[in-house]
């Protein structure tokens, strides 16, 4: 399947959504909606609870999962289009740059508190010299 921007993927989503709904005695659930689409389910996971944020979809919790409803597709219409959607490795990116970020403050901490301790370690062996008699 091609890169397909947020734009785009949203009003698959949509349209799955609706067709299953005809289809199916009951709402769709997003195993559903990602079986007919061919996404990966952390994928529809994601898209599913962004369009949910945007109030596009309705994401409401049973017993048996999660199912889908449409709310307000007209909202589609004010996503940027063109505007790539976050995939997985994008997200991983992140968190790893993230994750790197924080251990070069760690690293930065640990060695300014060394360094202040071989000072104040110097200051008393130089006060302790001092005061010792001759």
């Amino acid at each position: 399947m091609r890169k397909m921007d947020f734009y785009s993927l949203s009003h698959l989503m949509v349209s799955a959504v609706r067709v299953l709904s005809h289809t199916g005695v009951e709402a769709p659930s997003v195993e559903d909606v990602c079986g007919l689409l061919t996404l990966s389910l952390e994928q529809s996971h994601m898209l599913c609870k962004k369009l949910h944020d945007l109030g596009i979809i309705e994401m409401v919790e049973g017993p048996f999962g999660i199912r889908l409803f449409v709310r307000d597709h007209i909202k589609i219409e004010e996503i940027p289009r063109d505007e790539a959607g976050n995939s997985l490795k994008d997200e991983v990116e992140k968190f790893q740059s993230s994750r790197k970020d924080f251990k070069d403050r760690i690293e930065k901490f640990q060695s300014r508190k060394e360094m202040e301790q071989k000072e104040l370690f110097a200051k008393i062996q130089e006060k302790f010299k001092k005061n010792l008699p001759k």
